[in-house]
Formats: C-alpha cells, sequence, structure tokens
C-alpha cells in the first residue's frame, strides 16, 4: 500500500513509483499530479518534443533558465542534458 503523501500529492502510487526510479521530487509529484487530473493528459503528449542532444547549448541553456536550474552558465552542453534530465 503507498504511503499518504498529503494533499500535496494527488496519486500516492505513482509518485512513489516514480522516486524509486530516480526521479527527483518535483517531477514526480508533477507527473503523479497530472495523471490524477482528468483534465490533463500526460501520455498524450509524451514522445513529441525534440531529443535534448539535438537541440543547440543556447536552446538547452535557457530551458534550464525556464526550469530554476543554478549553475547553468558554467555548464557544457552534456552536463546540461544531464541537469534538465534529473530535474
Amino acid at each position: 500500500m503507498a504511503k499518504d503523501h498529503g494533499n500535496q500529492i494527488k496519486n500516492d502510487e505513482t509518485y512513489e513509483e516514480l522516486r524509486d526510479k530516480g526521479y527527483s521530487k518535483e517531477k514526480s509529484a508533477r507527473i503523479a499530479n497530472a495523471q490524477a487530473n482528468p483534465h490533463q493528459h500526460p501520455s498524450k503528449k509524451g514522445g513529441k518534443s525534440e531529443k535534448y542532444e539535438d537541440r543547440t547549448k543556447e536552446e538547452l541553456y535557457q530551458k534550464a533558465k525556464e526550469v530554476g536550474i543554478e549553475g547553468r552558465s558554467k555548464m557544457s552542453k552534456e552536463e546540461l542534458i544531464d541537469a534538465l534530465r534529473n530535474h
């Protein structure tokens, strides 16, 4: 049985599965809450965005800025990709 994470997490079981896979708390909560919301369909969007490897370093930098990754100005393209995937 999944642990109750309070009102912040709408789907505790999904949240715990994602955390066990190594996802961050923030990303796990976002996905779990989106799946629990009947007005959002996260699985329908999947696979449509451009791969990080196909983006320029500047595009990755802007995405990192958008999501609030610190230290991004000193990161290489590979480090930006890793930081975005693990955010």
